[in-house]
């Protein structure tokens, strides 16, 4: 630490997930495993337990990294029940979300100009269509298959006893058919059913929800998470108040883009101290384009456009091109082509995970594609100058840790959207 750092000893950091039906305990065991991980690679100490005596989802963090002690608490913000609630429809409504979706992002231009910065997450979007609409097709051709066998045995069995002709062949004929749509139906929905029921294996159901949720308004934040965002930032107001080094702010996938408009609100409402803790944002594999993109994101635009020349804000974007799930080095607030005069941030950053986990892990982990969006808040056996757990539990602030560190060479910040309108 040079003389120029400041030392961090009490930290607060506040977590905002992405679409995820788990509760965030999870984060909480993710934590505390993968920060012992990294600790026995990188040399320090680290411990966890989990919060008590108050009703905020937290737990508390204490370590010792470069001789110097830190405490920090985390918060996560709970919105897995609204996650739940969303992805709690029928089979005939997921399959209404999939065209309206489709058709939101496909009229609208945003698909193209999506696919004109990053395949991998349109792809990754497509993905469940593809899977949806083939599992589908799966089932009604199975469905038709088998009807036609029963359809033929029917017939067979028909002709051998000699009602081959006449009113009987007839309704016998009639008979078959119905049989045979009967089997159609009955099998489609037994493999729609067992399909839905092994999505923790297909993950097909889970991103159709996650992509509907986030286009139905047409980039508009959802009603259903207002109330639970602006009770997030009056916590956050309060960790300002208090006597903190620092207040981070982590916005991890979709969760990045609904940080966003929580520090901007905020920030406008004067409610960040100007001699208070310094205040930080830290977005993770984020895909705010997915959203910032669609007509009606227009308060996303603007709280894009406010953020970007903040001078009371650090603001760090880290992402990964190994990370097929993420808007991998996309400027979020340039691509969205709302770039104001003087701006700032965010600065654009990669976790480089071919060279931050060894050719092994990197190998083990290539192929696993929702597991390596949630990298960036696990250990790295080769770490480089991206750490989450001395981000959140070291002596540097998010300022000094990343104060010379140039933004990434092959970075995207070329405006890509159709649409650019600010909210008034």
């Amino acid at each position: 630490m040079t003389k120029d750092n400041t030392a961090v000893t009490r930290r607060r950091v506040f977590h905002i997930p992405g679409y995820d039906p788990i509760h965030p305990r999870r984060y909480r065991e993710l934590y505390r495993k993968e920060s012992a991980s990294q600790a026995a690679i990188s040399g320090y100490k680290i411990a966890v337990q989990a919060g008590s005596g108050d009703d905020v989802f937290h737990w508390i963090v204490q370590s010792e990294m470069d001789q110097q002690q830190v405490t920090a608490r985390i918060d996560v913000l709970v919105w897995s029940d609204i996650v739940r609630d969303s992805m709690a429809q029928s089979i005939l409504a997921t399959y209404r979300q999939l065209f309206l979706t489709a058709w939101i992002y496909i009229s609208t231009g945003t698909l193209r100009r999506l696919m004109w910065m990053r395949k991998g997450p349109v792809i990754a979007a497509l993905y469940p269509v593809a899977m949806l609409l083939g599992q589908l097709a799966i089932a009604i051709v199975l469905g038709l298959w088998i009807g036609r066998l029963a359809e033929t045995g029917l017939n067979a069995a028909v002709t051998a006893v000699g009602l081959g002709g006449g009113v009987i062949a007839a309704v016998v004929g009639w008979l078959a058919w119905l049989v045979k749509l009967g089997i159609l139906g009955t099998v489609t929905v037994f493999l729609l059913r067992w399909f839905k029921a092994h999505d923790n294996r297909f993950f097909a159901h889970y991103l159709m929800h996650d992509y509907a949720f986030s286009a139905q308004f047409w980039g508009a934040t959802p009603p259903a998470l207002d109330d639970r965002l602006a009770a997030f930032a009056d916590q956050i107001a309060r960790a300002l108040q208090d006597d903190h080094d620092e207040v981070l702010i982590v916005g991890h996938s979709s969760g990045a883009h609904l940080a966003i408009t929580v520090i901007a609100d905020l920030i406008r409402s004067g409610r960040v101290p100007v001699h208070g803790p310094k205040l930080a944002f830290l977005s993770l594999g984020q895909v705010v384009p997915m959203v910032s993109f669609l007509p009606e994101a227009k308060q996303l635009r603007a709280d894009l456009a406010y953020l970007a020349t903040q001078d009371m804000l650090t603001w760090v974007d880290v992402t990964a091109p190994g990370d097929g799930c993420c808007f991998a080095l996309c400027d979020p607030v340039a691509v969205t082509g709302v770039t104001p005069p003087g701006k700032r941030w965010p600065l654009v950053i990669s976790a480089a995970f071919t060279q931050s986990l060894s050719a092994a892990r990197w190998k083990a982990l290539r192929w696993r594609f929702f597991r390596l969006h949630f990298q960036y808040l696990c250990a790295f056996d080769q770490p480089k100058d991206y750490d989450y757990f001395k981000i959140t539990a070291g002596p540097l602030t998010l300022a000094d840790r990343f104060r010379d560190r140039p933004p990434s060479k092959s970075r995207i910040d070329v405006a890509a959207s159709k649409y650019t309108s600010l909210a008034s």
